[in-house]
Formats: structure tokens, sequence, C-alpha cells
């Protein structure tokens, strides 16, 4: 007899995808391919200075394909940095976005293309669902094996005024078309490559033990532990070995099919609290709370967590529940300090009294919802307070 619980469905979305070295060329293809009378091409500082825009203006002027520009982006972008780009789009009459960066340039680029198509301020458009026009065709090419915004359904704003991040859930952000091209992130300096490869990791984790896992999810999820954990410590060292480059880029996105689809949890709603109170590093973030969030989680998910420690190479025969956490946890610790993240949330700018804030915003982001374990303010609080 067939059932008629719907809660087992599970919907997965992705963009387009084309992955490998030199796959950033096919920019004027798919910009063509969209119909583009003119393209906005989102950037920031730093990939300019890298010199990957002027690459892909190159590309798109070679194809007689009109373009404007837009680099005023902060490392976590602002509402009105997403505001000052829609009006750029809008007076220059674009009608596709192509965004060359990390995670910042990708989410403005997102904002940009819901303010463009739904009107309203940015900041209207927080949590699930609601956007409800099309935005314009999204062509995306990461610069950092990290984020995954180019694959995900999620854009995290940052509002400075109230010192918040807020996190749009849509179908409508996930992009037309993701050239992933691990030629872009030789530029990465290795802190950047340390925080986006452990954001990355965290992204999987998260992804395996949330409450929307499922089978589409879980075999990305896996995947994406073994490639970052089997990598990292190499990429951080070698920074220009473009195979150990191809193999995190290739965890990295799977990590980000697996979250943007099975969503994340505590270490991610936490992580978006701190980094919108205190403006840091979102990988910092994520690497200064993932061990206790584990050790929070962990009895709510000890099957799932046994697997994820299983994948990162752990030999858990003969180990009770309690031996398998303990040796977990030591081995995300010592990848963190193997990759030079040994900072805790004290040396970069909390203050106890911070944490009654933090906690509250914590609850109130999207992430919270799929988290193996319910959690109440006082929760929070305790695992900021391990992680001070």
């Amino acid at each position: 007899m067939m059932s008629n619980d719907i809660s087992n469905l599970r919907k997965f979305v992705s963009p387009e995808i084309i992955f490998g070295v030199g796959a950033r060329k096919s920019v004027a293809n798919y910009a063509r391919t969209f119909g583009a009378r003119k393209v906005l091409v989102v950037s920031d500082p730093g990939v300019v200075a890298a010199g990957w825009l002027d690459e892909i203006c190159n590309l798109l002027s070679e194809a007689d394909i009109e373009y404007t520009t837009f680099t005023d982006v902060s490392p976590n972008p602002r509402a009105n940095e997403v505001m000052n780009g829609a009006q750029v789009y809008q007076e220059a009459q674009c009608n596709v976005i192509v965004a060359i960066g990390g995670g910042s340039p990708m989410d403005c680029a997102k904002g940009i293309g819901i303010v463009s198509a739904n009107g309203k301020h940015i900041l209207d458009y927080e949590g699930i669902d609601t956007i409800h026009l099309p935005i314009p065709p999204l062509i995306f090419i990461p610069t950092t094996a990290g984020t995954s915004a180019d694959v995900s359904q999620f854009a995290i704003i940052s509002d400075p005024i109230e010192k918040i991040k807020i996190s749009i859930v849509s179908k409508a952000v996930v992009p037309d078309v993701s050239l992933i091209d691990p030629e872009t992130t030789i530029t990465m300096d290795p802190f950047l490559s340390a925080c986006t490869g452990i954001d990355a990791l965290v992204h999987a984790i998260e992804a395996f033990v949330s409450t929307g896992s499922g089978p589409l999810t879980d075999m990305h999820a896996l995947d994406a532990m073994r490639l970052i954990n089997e990598n990292i410590v190499t990429l951080v060292a070698n920074p220009h070995d473009i195979k150990t480059r191809e193999q995190i880029m290739l965890g990295s996105m799977k990590a980000g099919l697996a979250f943007s689809n099975a969503i994340l949890g505590a270490v991610h709603a936490m992580s978006h609290s701190l980094g919108g109170y205190l403006d840091l590093p979102h990988g910092l973030c994520n690497a200064m709370l993932l061990e206790h969030v584990i050790d929070f989680n962990y009895k709510e998910a000890h099957e799932r967590f046994k697997v994820v420690a299983e994948t990162l190479g752990i030999d858990t025969r003969g180990l009770n529940t309690a031996q398998i956490q303990s040796r977990l946890m030591n081995t995300v610790i010592t990848l963190k300090k193997d990759v030079g993240l040994t900072q805790k949330m004290a040396e970069s700018g909390v203050h106890i009294s911070d944490i009654p804030i933090l906690s509250d915003h914590a609850l109130l982001d999207p992430c919270i919802l799929t988290n193996p374990r319910k959690s109440n303010k006082r929760d929070v609080a305790a695992v900021y307070e391990e992680a001070l």
C-alpha cells in the first residue's frame, strides 16, 4: 500500500556545472546563450587585483558582448552594496549577471538579481522562498574553493546597521551556470585556502548530520569530506599544485550540492551570527565553532557521526560511542591546527558579554532548523562560551 507520508520526499537543485581547468573560458558562450544584451560583471577588489576580472571582461569583449562592472563588494557583502549594484544593473540596462570571485561577490550578485527583478530592499527577502519573480540569468565563476555560493540556493547578506547576517534561501538564487575552474583558485593566500577549505568541510559534515539529509545529499557530503580531508593540508603547504586544487574544488562543489539541498546546522547558524556581529571571515567563524558543535550534537546523531569519523579516516572498530566522539573531535582539532587555524573567539574580539545577543541571532537563522539536536538560547550560549 502506498503511504500518504510525503515527509520523506526530497528535492535536489543544482546549476548546470562545467568543471575543470579552463572552464571559465566558456563565459561568453553562456552569456550569448542567455541572450545577453549587456552583462553586469560583479567582482571585488581582491579578485580585480588578482587579474581575474580583466580576463573575464576580455573574453566578453572578444565575443562582442557589452558589459559593465561592479566591484564595490566587501568581504561580507553588505545590503547597501547590493542596492548600489542593482542600481548599476538597471541604469546600464543589463539583462545577465556574471560573478567572478569568492562567496562575497557571488552572494552580492544574487542579491542584485533579486532586487533588480523584484524591486523592494534586499533585506525584505530574508528567509525561505520569499522571492516571487524570476531573477536574471546568473553565470558564476568561483575563485575560492569553499563557499559554494556558485551551486547553492543560499545568499548571505550583511546588515551592518543591525550587525546581523541575513540568510535568503530560494531556488531562485541557484545560479543557471557554474563554471568551476581550479586555475582561478591559484591566487588564494594560504589563510584563505585554509578558511574556505574548512568551510567546505563544515558544509559536508553539517549536511550529512542535518535532519534534511537523504540519499541524494549523503553521497555528495561523504565524498566531499574524503576529498577535503585528504587534500587540504597538502594544498595549504603547496598552493600551486593544480591537481590538489582540483581535488579541493571538487570536494567543495560536492559539499555545496549537499548543503544546498540538506541545509546546514548550528555551526552555520552561530557562525552567521558571529560574522554579522564582528565582520569576521566566515570560514574562520566555522572553524572556531566546529568541534564544540560536534560535541553538542553528538548524542543526537551518533550513528551519523560514526560514519563521519570513518570517512575522515578514523578506525572505529572496537570503540564505544564516547571514544569515537573523542577521536572525531581530536581529528578535527588536529586538521585545523595543520592548516593554521588555531584562533579562539576571544582572540578575535568576542567578549562574554556579546554571547546573549549572538545567541539570539543564531536562533533566528534558518540553518538552526535542520540541526540534529534542538537547541534553545541556553544551549547555544553554552556552546559559544566553550568556543571562547
